[in-house]
């Protein structure tokens, strides 16, 4: 079945299920790059509360982990889409001639930060020149530090110390900074050491990628742009509705795919991702939850490429598609 392309809100979505016969749903199976979370809130709420369905859709859920290869799966036609971590990977398929391409991001700001303990007079990123220790994971230290050695000069090498995802070290270090998520490990510090670390959201000195994207094979793209249309939007109505409504039946759902993450846990990311911005922000503000634009795409781009992270030669326009999205779909559920 291969229905014409809808733009769609949640009432349009519903009337188009009860106005005639049942139809047979789209089968679509989405992964995630990680165990699920409330990061992948919006899409557990679409699943929960029956939005993909009223789209035509019957989405199953793959989540990620340590063990999980995900994106080889979307790669191989094995899954429909997946849920992509920032632009740096879509460049990278370009490089290499993979013929996946981004349909929407869904978070505005990269989650990413840097932490520190509260009483060490730093105010600004910059101010981290200062410490001795970064404590990073190896990605990192290949892709956002080398901007901001690039942006900020005084980061230097010297200052990296491998991130074992243990936050010991750094709690033991005052004057050291630590990487993370803005949504989980400020949680987790708070929890061990008593004391909540000062937070430098990457993204809010510059480091402008979208992050949480949604992949497809760009044969997706091109065979079937009606199915591709009503995940994107179907995803943007379930994130509005994991923010601004009942979140219950999500949480639930997540909380069976990954048993150990606590309330607690996700209520805190739920908190930071509406504190900054994480999710509607930007161009979301505007043109609806999933937007990009080209703008926003070349200023990454040129910033990897000042900081030595991706090469000048590759056509980064391949990346992604604005086809579907910036449409508003959703906006009036946000509250």
């Amino acid at each position: 079945m291969n229905r014409g392309k809808m733009f769609f809100a949640a009432p349009v979505l519903a009337a188009t299920l009860t106005a005639g016969p049942a139809l047979a749903l789209d089968e679509v199976t989405f992964g995630t790059n990680w165990l699920a979370q409330a990061e992948h809130g919006g899409y557990y709420q679409a699943v929960a509360d029956g939005t993909y369905e009223k789209a035509g859709l019957k989405v199953t859920i793959r989540q990620g982990g340590p063990q999980a290869a995900n994106r080889a799966l979307l790669i191989a036609g094995k899954i429909d889409f997946y849920m992509g971590g920032n632009m740096l990977e879509p460049f990278s398929a370009v490089e290499q001639g993979i013929p996946t391409v981004v349909v929407g991001a869904i978070f505005q700001k990269e989650p990413q930060v840097l932490l520190t303990h509260p009483d060490q007079g730093l105010e600004k990123l910059e101010d981290l020149t200062k410490l001795p220790t970064i404590f990073m994971g190896k990605d990192g230290f290949s892709s956002y530090f080398q901007w901001m050695k690039s942006a900020f000069p005084g980061f230097r090498d010297e200052q990296y110390k491998p991130y074992t995802f243990n936050p010991a070290p750094f709690i033991a270090d005052k004057q050291s900074a630590q990487q993370g998520y803005i949504t989980s490990e400020p949680y987790e510090i708070e929890k061990q050491a008593g004391w909540k670390p000062k937070e430098f959201l990457l993204a809010d000195y510059g480091f402008d990628t979208y992050s949480t994207l949604i992949e497809t094979q760009q044969a997706m793209v091109d065979g079937k742009p009606d199915l591709v249309q009503r995940f994107v939007d179907a995803s943007a109505i379930g994130w509005y509705n994991y923010l601004y409504g009942d979140n219950a039946a999500a949480n639930a759902l997540i909380k069976a795919d990954n048993p150990e993450i606590t309330d607690g846990q996700i209520a805190f990311s739920i908190a930071k991702m509406k504190e900054y911005g994480i999710v509607v922000s930007g161009e979301a503000e505007d043109g609806g939850i999933g937007c990009m634009t080209d703008a926003r795409q070349k200023s990454f781009f040129d910033k990897m490429v000042a900081a030595a992270v991706v090469k000048a030669d590759i056509d980064y326009t391949k990346s992604y598609t604005l086809a579907f999205v910036c449409k508003g779909v959703g906006k009036d559920l946000a509250k």
